[in-house]
């Protein structure tokens, strides 16, 4: 009995199972019901169509059949825990052909009341589009980061071979002029050579930005000796201290390992340069026969990963994006910490490939 506006009504059970039977059939996920020992009481035909078998066929079966050996141990602990909230976990599907369907299964325990088991409510969410949507999303951030790339380095070169000796050439005009003016013409000698130091200290910003944008000693000489001299720079530049831990790699790793961790230690340094107002910088590479990883932290006023939305807010976010963007394009991970007045550590780790690979 169902009170209304029009006074209560009454709803048979008859008729309630069958809405709820149009609800469940209509959804674009899958539903299932299951007893205590993981036998399939109901699904609807959507969860049918997922593992490519007629519904007649998967009532009454163990669910445990459209789960692999691993799964398997995965699912167990969240049946037998999952509490009044419910508990989820992506797996691959097993279906009749053979072939996996990758899914989200949303468990929920639904308790009856008198009694100790528990029903088990399940909803399967196919994967396939938004991995498919994923993985071509990361395939296209790939290739935009491959042009960047590119375009740094073309830009980078005109930078050196163009403006950076155009401006060498005005540099020695300029002295040649200030040497050439009489000791009595105090004032214009002056000027000729303020004019000098001010084309010197140009000609020196054009070749720090030329390579920033892509060192050639990285391609040259390899990730140490580009993480040694850019450490000294913005040491000399900012006069904030960087030290240096760790051993650095002897020999070459994969080119867009060595770029990637390049290109999240000069964005960890910007932002300390930028935003942290720390007095010091570590450093600390460590490699294993299985990865390499970067660590990099500062003791500045760091900030809350919970915070507000300022304006700073977002720009240090969309930095960590192409961070964390960068990392996963070589399969790394990259991770964060950072809370107000206690500075902020970055740590990338990338995978290396099975020794004997050569390095790209």
């Amino acid at each position: 009995m169902v009170s209304g506006r029009h006074g209560p009504r009454v709803f048979t059970l008859q008729g309630a199972e069958h809405a709820y039977r149009l609800l469940i059939e209509s959804m674009n996920e899958g539903a299932l019901t299951l007893t205590p020992d993981k036998l399939i009481l109901s699904a609807n035909q959507c969860f049918a169509r997922m593992v490519h078998l007629p519904l007649e066929q998967v009532i009454g079966g163990p669910f445990h059949r459209f789960l692999s050996a691993r799964d398997r141990e995965n699912v167990r602990p969240l049946f037998k825990h999952a509490g009044n909230s419910g508990s989820r976990i992506e797996l691959s599907l097993r279906t009749a052909d053979r072939s996996r369907t990758p899914v989200q299964l949303s468990i929920r325990p639904l308790a009856r009341e008198g009694q100790k088991s528990r029903t088990i409510c399940m909803v399967v969410t196919d994967l396939t589009e938004s991995r498919r949507a994923a993985d071509l999303l990361r395939t296209f951030t790939h290739r935009v980061m491959q042009a960047q790339e590119a375009e740094r380095g073309r830009v980078a070169l005109e930078l050196h071979d163009n403006i950076a000796q155009l401006l060498c050439a005005i540099l020695l005009r300029s002295q040649a002029l200030a040497d050439s003016l009489p000791a009595r013409e105090k004032r214009c000698k002056a000027e000729a050579v303020q004019l000098r130091d001010m084309l010197g200290k140009a000609a020196d910003e054009v070749e720090r930005i030329s390579r920033n944008l892509r060192p050639s000693v990285l391609d040259q000489l390899g990730l140490a000796a580009v993480l040694r001299s850019t450490i000294t720079e913005f040491g000399e530049r900012t006069g904030v201290p960087v030290e240096l831990f760790g051993e650095l790699p002897a020999a070459r790793l994969p080119a867009d390992t060595e770029l990637v961790m390049y290109r999240v230690f000069q964005e960890a340094l910007r932002n300390v340069e930028q935003h942290a107002r720390a007095r010091h910088v570590t450093v600390c590479l460590t490699q294993q026969s299985t990865g390499v990883e970067l660590v990099v932290g500062d003791d500045g006023v760091g900030f809350s990963l919970n915070g507000g939305h300022s304006k700073r807010k977002r720009k240090d976010g969309l930095g960590l994006l192409g961070m964390r963007e960068r990392a996963a394009y070589v399969g790394g991970t990259l991770t964060l910490k950072s809370a107000r007045r206690a500075g902020t550590e970055i740590t990338l780790r990338i995978p290396l490939p099975p020794a004997g690979a050569a390095a790209g």
